[in-house]
């Protein structure tokens, strides 16, 4: 079973589309936990240009273990609610983020 910030995409259900709260503009960059049924990311760029976006797919890539270049944003880039596209099944992305989100649960 997959956490609701987690599912197939309908497109190439073999990619994950993954729920994010964004923090920009934080004073450090990590994930932070859960978020309203939203996997919550901060990020230190702030909003202008794009930054932020493009560090949060960065923080995914190094999150996931994967290229940045296997993370890329498909809804929400001027929204603090957004979609990131990974090229990487569902069930992969939860084994791998799941060591992290323990962390943030103390």
């Amino acid at each position: 079973m997959l956490p609701s910030w987690l599912s197939p995409d309908p497109a190439s259900p073999a990619h994950a589309l993954i729920r994010v709260r964004a923090q920009p503009g934080a004073r450090r960059t990590a994930l932070v936990g859960l978020w309203n049924g939203c996997l919550k990311l901060a990020v230190s760029a702030p909003p202008d240009d794009g930054r932020a976006n493009a560090a949060l797919a960065e923080l995914l890539a190094e999150l996931l273990g994967l290229a940045p270049s296997r993370v890329e944003l498909s809804s929400g880039a001027r929204q603090r609610e957004k979609r990131f596209r990974v090229r990487l099944p569902p069930e992969s992305v939860h084994e791998r983020l799941a060591p992290h989100l323990a962390r943030t649960r103390s």
